[in-house]
């Protein structure tokens, strides 16, 4: 089936009064039948499984085309996960030189109290990848576009390399979705995701989740650290997300609309320093994005504005229907000063701007951004 229709039906589970949109089942365990034996659904203990769960668990790896989902608490716990699923004590990564500030200081600081080495590199030239591989190499980590300066690694010529060195790849999908890019059908070997973000779309959902190209030991080991582990989410998180992803074509679908005539807007802007956006054909790496991306560049933007760190927060702070704050993906758009959210080693250049394209009309959003810039 087509993914729109698989957002709304797959994994929905039967119950014993034929509920059209599944329930919440919020029960922690599961009564065994007279014998003993784990009762005819197969649950037996809300930590180990739930109906809730496994729906969203199906849902999400249909959507992804990938043989299973595992459902955790949140973006970071998802790599994390990753880390422990495929990495031993001693062994080396590659991660991109503009890592999501969150995933790189879990590489950073926890990883590295594994005994577990990192490499940064840029990754819009795959033979820079190559050129850092070493013989402990066990792990090559993706984010495209990169988050917040819109970088494109190209994922099928990176993933060719890692084969050949016998390297798995995983990729962080959570900018684009499937509905814009497939990275399992591109050579990667686990697909993960913030589904905080465009999963949840509403801002009111912490999670993450992690798909893998084919169930393997990999994928019982990553079944394991959710398990045994105990990271989980929550039954009603899981009903919530499952809900949101009913509408994931409708809003992103509206949010990228919205994003090209943003862009537009902006491109020419005599206060906007510089724009980042992989739509644009002066992007670098726009024939990549359009090939991968399949033609379709997202609802993330992010610009610097003229007149340093001072006049890019003055800008953020005159908008009203862009709200100033962290995340993005949901419905309202916002807008965040990146440097000031990076933690002790920020990246970002002082006066750059990430906004996070949402559903409103679109001319409100621009006559808020001329509003900005005119004081």
């Amino acid at each position: 089936m087509h993914p729109d229709t698989l957002s709304v039906h797959a994994g929905n589970v039967d119950d014993l009064i034929g509920s059209v949109v599944p329930p919440i089942n919020l029960s922690t365990t599961f009564e065994r039948d007279e014998a003993g034996n784990i009762g005819g659904k197969g649950f037996i203990y809300t930590r180990m499984d739930n109906p809730n769960r496994r729906a969203l668990e199906t849902k999400l790896a249909l959507l992804e085309a990938g043989e299973e989902a595992i459902a955790f608490p949140s973006g970071n716990a998802a790599a994390l996960a990753i880390a422990e699923s495929v990495l031993e004590p001693g062994m080396h990564l590659i991660m991109p030189d503009d890592c999501y500030h969150g995933i790189a200081s879990l590489i950073k600081n926890m990883l590295a109290r594994w005994k577990v080495s990192h490499t940064e590199v840029d990754m819009t030239d795959p033979r820079q990848v190559e050129k850092v591989i070493q013989k402990n190499t066990g792990l090559i980590l993706l984010e495209t576009p990169s988050n917040p300066m819109l970088k494109i690694t190209d994922i099928e010529a990176v993933s060719s390399i890692a084969k050949a060195h016998g390297i798995l790849v995983a990729c962080d999908n959570t900018w684009t979705t499937a509905l814009i890019q497939r990275p399992l059908e591109l050579g990667v070997d686990l697909v993960f995701h913030s589904s905080t973000k465009f999963f949840g779309g509403h801002s009111d959902i912490l999670g993450g989740v992690v798909i893998v190209k084919k169930k393997n030991a990999v994928s019982q080991r990553l079944r394991e650290f959710q398990v045994t582990g105990g990271v989980v989410p929550s039954p009603f998180d899981c009903w919530l997300l499952n809900r949101s992803l009913a509408t994931l074509s409708l809003r992103l679908g509206r949010q990228v609309q919205n994003a090209l005539t943003i862009v537009d807007f902006l491109k020419t802007h005599p206060r906007v320093e510089k724009i980042y956006y992989p739509g644009l054909p002066d992007h670098p790496n726009h024939a990549v994005a359009k090939r991968q991306m399949n033609g379709n560049f997202g609802s993330m933007i992010s610009i610097q504005v003229k007149g340093g760190e001072k006049e890019s927060m003055r800008f953020a702070g005159r908008l009203r229907i862009f709200k100033h704050a962290t995340s993005l993906g949901g419905v309202e758009s916002l807008i965040e000063h990146r440097r000031t959210a990076e933690g002790q080693s920020p990246k970002s250049p002082d006066n750059l701007l990430r906004l996070s394209i949402g559903v409103e009309y679109i001319d409100d959003l621009i006559a808020d951004l001329k509003n900005g810039f005119n004081g």
